[in-house]
């Protein structure tokens, strides 16, 4: 694995393997902390961050490694002008890996080219509107810890469809990964609707059904999980077009009567409105552990990258399987 820029670009036993790692990181984490002593991660954002970033830092950390880099590009050569091919230049000069979030579609894709020259890895946090890879790891991861499983279930996602970057990558993934059909239901007001090319090409895998659906309260009795995205008021190039569709879905605490038992409720945070703070309180709430997940998810990621050899000599399984306990 050179660079972790897109879903697509990966086979599955490459995420069973990211997956597997990172339940063994998780369960004990002291055996891996000085695995990249010496190493440097760059963490580059050009747009905001609090908990990719973060993570990032914390599990090059947790292994032993360094950071250096900026979490927005203020006070940066980019401000002055400079080229994103020439900081990403810069960055594989300075580190041995680097973690790239941009607003323009294709950045990851043209950092990682210039970066395969110097034999320095790139990862993905996020791009543009598009995709956001890692994210789909540590969701997905978090659906197969509480559901014993990522096939055969019943997933809503509920919000911004049509902006999420993180949305697409988890769907991508979930094809990858499947071996029994899941149902998706999706709920989105008419403005926000899951765009009509994600649709067609989640769809030609053949291995998720896409059930758009009016009602949360009407449906979540069928629900495994329900994953929750903001309304990205950033997004919308019209500020009365966010007004208009703010609050259409929104999770109430009376849901939780009528949920299965072990349902789960996810979220990418950061949330604004449409969680609200009493739902936090639940056992069905995962949101906060599955943010802590990204940690280890990106520990096991950073390891695939770099110390290949290492990782090939644990003898993961091959198959996903049930979560390890």
């Amino acid at each position: 694995m050179k660079s972790f820029i897109s879903i697509l670009d990966h086979s599955p036993e490459d995420f069973i393997s990211i997956l597997h790692l990172a339940a063994r990181i998780k369960k004990e984490p002291e055996k891996y902390a000085h695995e990249l002593d010496g190493k440097i991660l760059a963490n580059l954002f050009y747009e905001s961050s609090t908990r990719t970033s973060l993570s990032f830092q914390s599990a090059m950390q947790r292994l032993g490694g360094s950071v250096l880099g900026f979490a927005t590009k203020v006070g940066t050569s980019a401000d002055k002008g400079e080229s994103l091919t020439d900081t990403i230049h810069m960055a594989v000069g300075y580190s041995d890996i680097v973690v790239l979030r941009h607003p323009k579609r294709g950045s990851g894709k043209l950092a990682s080219e210039i970066s395969s020259e110097y034999n320095v890895p790139v990862i993905s946090g996020g791009s543009g509107s598009q995709t956001h890879p890692t994210q789909s790891l540590l969701d997905i991861y978090s659906i197969w810890e509480t559901q014993n499983r990522v096939d055969g279930l019943t997933i809503g996602i509920s919000g911004d469809l049509r902006y999420s970057r993180t949305i697409p990558s988890l769907l991508q993934l979930f094809n990858k990964l499947s071996s029994e059909q899941s149902n998706i239901h999706l709920f989105a007001h008419d403005l926000l609707k899951l765009p009509d090319q994600v649709r067609y090409e989640i769809l030609q895998e053949k291995k998720l059904v896409l059930i758009d659906k009016p009602s949360i309260e009407d449906d979540i009795s069928n629900l495994d999980v329900l994953y929750f995205t903001r309304i990205q008021r950033e997004r919308f190039p019209d500020d009365s077009m966010y007004q208009d569709v703010r609050g259409a879905f929104v999770f109430q605490e009376s849901y939780f009567e009528r949920v299965k038992p072990n349902f789960t409720l996810l979220h990418p945070l950061p949330r604004v409105d449409e969680i609200g703070y009493g739902v936090d309180k639940s056992k069905h709430a995962y949101y906060f552990k599955q943010a802590k997940n990204g940690v280890f998810v990106r520990m096991s990621l950073i390891l695939h990258l770099l110390k290949s050899d290492l990782v090939s000599g644990l003898n993961l399984p091959k198959e996903l399987g049930n979560f390890p306990k």
